[in-house]
C-alpha cells in the first residue's frame, strides 16, 4: 500500500514532474481553468520567480511556491494535528455547531481533507486529519487496535468498582459482547484515564455510563505513542513531521 512505502521511506514521496498547473491543482486551489488564469495573471511565484507559463515543468518535491504573496510548500498528502476545541463538529456537513473544517485553508478542503476518526462536539483534544485514503484506513479500523488515551472529567466520585468494570468490561446496548478499556486508572475523586483500541459511537461516554458514573468533560490526549503536546493552542492546528507520524505506530508511553 502506499501507506506502507511511506512508513519504509518516512514518510516521503518520490521526486515527481509536473506542470505548475497540475501542481496549483492538486494543492487544492481550483479547477484546470482556475490554475492557468492563476499562473498567467502573474499571480503564482515557483522556485523563487513569477511564473506567467501554466505548462512549466517543476519538481514536486520540497517545492516552495506563493499564490497571491502567501507562500506554500508543496505536499503529496496531507498530515495534520489539531487540539479540537469544544463546540465543533466533525463533519462537513455539521448539524447544530461549527464544523472543524472551518478551522483549515479552503484549499484543504478542496483536497478532500478527512477527520481520522471523529470526536463529538464537545469533546476536546487530538484530532488526525488526512487528505490519505490509506492513512485515514489504517488509523480508523477496528482490526488495527490502535490505543487512544482519554482525559475524562466525571460528574460523580469515582470509585475502584468502577475502575474494575471498565477494564473488565462493561455491556454497552445494542453492542454484542462485553466493551473493555485496555487500562483505567484514577487521577483523584473525579478524574480518570481511559485508553481504548476501538472506536464506537459515544464510546467513552457509554462505557462510563454503564460502569455506573456520568463524564462531564472528555479530551483525548494521545493516539498510539503520539501525544498531543500542550503547547499547541486549543483551535490551532500543525503539519505532522516525519517523528509525529512514526510514532504513531510505537507503543504508548508508561
Amino acid at each position: 500500500t502506499i501507506f506502507a512505502f511511506l512508513c519504509r521511506n518516512s514518510f516521503t514521496m518520490p521526486t515527481m514532474e509536473m506542470t505548475l498547473e497540475k501542481i496549483l491543482q492538486r494543492q487544492g486551489f481550483g479547477s484546470r481553468k482556475l490554475c492557468r488564469t492563476l499562473v498567467r495573471q502573474g499571480r503564482v511565484h515557483a522556485g523563487d520567480v513569477v511564473c506567467t507559463d501554466p505548462d512549466r515543468r517543476f519538481e514536486t518535491d520540497a517545492l516552495h511556491f506563493s499564490v497571491d504573496g502567501e507562500d506554500w510548500v508543496y505536499r503529496e498528502h496531507l498530515y495534520i494535528v489539531l487540539n479540537k476545541p469544544s463546540g465543533f463538529e466533525c463533519s462537513h456537513q455539521p448539524q447544530h455547531h461549527s464544523s472543524v473544517f472551518t478551522l483549515f485553508p479552503t484549499q484543504f478542503i478542496q483536497r478532500g481533507l478527512q477527520c481520522v476518526g471523529r470526536l463529538d462536539q464537545d469533546t476536546t483534544g487530538l484530532l488526525l486529519l488526512s487528505d490519505d485514503g490509506d492513512f485515514i484506513h489504517r488509523y480508523t479500523s477496528p482490526k488495527k487496535k490502535v490505543p487512544k488515551v482519554y482525559e475524562i472529567s466525571t460528574n460523580a466520585e469515582i470509585d475502584e468498582s468502577q475502575l474494575e468494570k471498565l477494564k473488565n468490561g462493561v455491556q454497552l446496548k445494542d453492542e454484542t459482547g462485553m466493551t473493555k478499556a485496555l487500562s483505567c486508572e484514577s487521577f483523584d475523586e473525579y478524574r480518570m484515564r481511559l485508553v481504548i483500541a476501538e472506536g464506537k459511537y459515544h464510546q467513552v461516554k457509554r462505557m462510563v455510563a454503564a460502569a455506573g458514573n456520568r463524564v462531564e468533560k472528555l479530551h483525548r490526549s494521545a493516539i498510539g505513542g503520539f501525544a498531543l503536546e500542550e503547547s499547541l493552542p486549543a483551535g490551532e492546528w500543525r503539519y505532522l513531521d516525519v517523528n509525529d507520524l512514526n510514532k504513531l505506530d510505537e507503543p504508548l508511553d508508561p
